[in-house]
């Protein structure tokens, strides 16, 4: 028989602000006897991370330290074979990522991560995950707000809608928060690698074996949508690719199924103020010189105060019809960009170290990999999905 890693969970990143705030949630949460440990390159700055920890539970004063730079294979791979879980708060992936998942595929190590970047997650396919498969890992990419909310809200209404039947989603996402510095750095690198990530999804589509079901989007134009009293506009993030990879793995989305994706705002205005805001990140992501000083609004290790991810909150409507029946759910919480998105890390590595889940590996989604499982747990700690409609 072979042996067990002695670890369940290893986290990297615990000295950036979101990675901090991962670290303090499975302080506080994680349960008694749990196994795990902090990684990173610098011994000093993780000690100081684990006396902080040790305030809140002086266990956490016992807590390894486990020495790796992102860059060093090695030192990764010793990192991946001593636990079962690796999470990684540690981006821009695409500039950071690619050597820890490696690692962790090879190991047969399971692995979580926060990325919203689509180049990243389909170069980790092409390159990895037929290694992953073969170890046994699995690679869940898109474990935080990008993608939990909208990947397992479209699970969850599914659910309610009758069996093998053709479904249609659309998903109405509103928030009030700061996006944290790793996802505003992940979209400007995404911005300025428009024909990289293009080239990326060809290399995965030759690659990827065909789906076995039809499965589609929902290309609709901005509008007014009466029914949210909302403007509804199309939202290009990597959520509705994460959902529509859920549907092509599980049968219970139907023969058929079709997503729309959509930022939801309450008056026009502010939907044209936050297009023109983006427009203008696009624009100046395209330069060296521009790209940089934009990463400089935003430093990693920085974030808002406890008081104003307090104030912070998101909310996603879904709006599902299948078989002559509709529904409309809801998937909300509080800070979408530093404390949900910490929880939903945290709990995800907790599901993949503990829970009994279904036999997959590869890359997989949080829908895939653990679905009601990691709902289950999301609940019990307070983010809501809900059934709001049944008609």
């Amino acid at each position: 028989m072979a042996e067990q890693p002695p670890l369940d969970i290893v986290l990297c990143g615990a000295t950036g602000f979101t990675g901090g705030l991962t670290a303090e949630y499975l302080a506080r949460h994680a349960p008694e006897g749990t196994r795990w440990a902090l990684a990173g390159r610098s011994p000093d700055r993780l000690a100081r991370v684990r006396e902080r920890l040790a305030a809140i539970d002086p266990a956490c004063a016992e807590l390894e330290l486990l020495e790796a730079d992102a860059a060093d294979a090695d030192a990764l791979r010793v990192v991946a074979e001593r636990t079962h879980v690796v999470a990684t708060t540690v981006g821009p992936y695409l500039e950071y990522g690619e050597p820890l998942v490696a690692a962790c595929a090879q190991s047969g190590t399971d692995y979580a991560d926060l990325t919203g970047e689509p180049e990243f997650v389909d170069r980790m396919y092409v390159r990895h995950h037929a290694t992953a498969e073969a170890s046994g890992a699995r690679l869940v990419h898109a474990c935080g707000f990008d993608s939990i909310p909208h990947d397992l809200g479209v699970l969850f209404t599914v659910e309610q809608l009758p069996e093998d039947v053709p479904i249609t989603v659309r998903g109405y996402v509103s928030a009030g928060g700061r996006p944290s510095a790793g996802t505003f750095h992940s979209a400007v690198t995404q911005f300025s690698r428009l024909r990289q990530t293009g080239t990326a999804y060809v290399e995965r589509r030759r690659v990827e074996p065909r789906c076995e079901r039809k499965v589609s989007s929902v290309k609709e134009p901005a509008r007014y949508e009466r029914s949210l009293g909302a403007w509804a506009l199309p939202l290009p993030t990597i959520d509705p690719q994460i959902v529509k990879r859920s549907a092509c793995a599980l049968e219970r989305y139907g023969p058929d199924f079709s997503y729309g994706h959509y930022a939801a705002f309450g008056q026009l205005p502010v939907a044209l103020g936050t297009v023109a805001g983006v427009g203008a990140v696009f624009a100046l992501s395209q330069l060296p010189p521009t790209r940089s000083w934009l990463r400089g609004r935003m430093k990693s290790g920085d974030g808002p105060s406890p008081e104003r991810r307090e104030r912070s909150w998101f909310r996603v409507r879904f709006v599902g019809e299948g078989g002559g029946e509709r529904v409309v759910t809801e998937v909300s919480g509080g800070d979408p960009g530093y404390e949900e998105t910490a929880k939903m890390l945290a709990e995800s590595a907790l599901c993949l170290a503990t829970d009994d889940l279904p036999p997959t590996a590869g890359q997989v989604t949080t829908a895939e990999a653990m679905g009601e499982a990691l709902i289950a747990r999301l609940r019990a700690r307070g983010i809501r999905f809900e059934l709001l409609e049944s008609r």
